[in-house]
């Protein structure tokens, strides 16, 4: 039994900086999707306004 909670404690800093990672690149992702769907929306808002617009005469 002893062995078993060593080895728990031994893996426990290992797993849990992992969870860590993985949370904050889970965040990092998620932020730049929605990110780029931001933009994405924004830019396709501003092409429309430009092909509304008239033509410049040179």
């Amino acid at each position: 039994m002893d062995d078993l909670l060593a080895a728990l404690a031994v893996l426990a800093p290992t797993v849990l900086v992992g969870l860590v990672f993985w949370l904050v690149m889970y965040v990092i992702l998620r932020a730049d999707k929605h990110e780029r769907r931001a933009y994405s929306k924004i830019e396709a808002e501003e092409r429309a306004k430009r092909a509304q617009m008239p033509a410049p005469r040179i």
